[in-house]
């Protein structure tokens, strides 16, 4: 399983990219869809809304569960992936690229501080799979 280094991690399966003063792209880990299987529908959050950090903010449904999406930081949505509505399948194939799901401007940027590194999220995956 993929663990990239350039992105911060959440203990909710959510990864977060921040790249200086743009807006920070969350979607959901590789482990995380492993374990829901086959993503059938995701509900979106609306563009403009404004979340705390730990909020829910979208869900992803698999044949197997609904599961909530939660803002890894305090922010406001910026945009959202419109290729998921036609493709779910996005997040099983490419969680890290084309599966992301949201952009968030950061509201409190130093929240991302308290994330996980890939080397503590890996350490995380493997203790829930025992």
């Amino acid at each position: 399983m993929d663990f990239p280094t350039d992105i911060s991690y959440t203990d909710t399966h959510e990864w977060v990219r921040a790249n200086g003063s743009g807006p920070a792209v969350v979607g959901l880990t590789a482990y995380a869809q492993e374990q829901l299987r086959d993503v059938v529908f995701i509900e979106l959050p609306k563009v403009g809304k404004k979340f705390r950090a730990k909020d829910p903010c979208a869900v992803v449904e698999s044949v197997k569960a609904a599961f909530d999406i939660y803002a890894p930081a305090s922010g406001e949505i910026v945009s959202v992936n419109t290729e998921l509505d036609g493709a779910p399948q996005l997040v099983n194939e490419d969680p890290y690229g084309k599966g992301w799901i949201f952009t968030i401007k950061l509201s409190t940027p130093g929240e991302l501080n308290s994330l996980m590194s890939a080397e503590e999220y890996k350490q995380l995956c493997e203790k829930e799979r025992h």
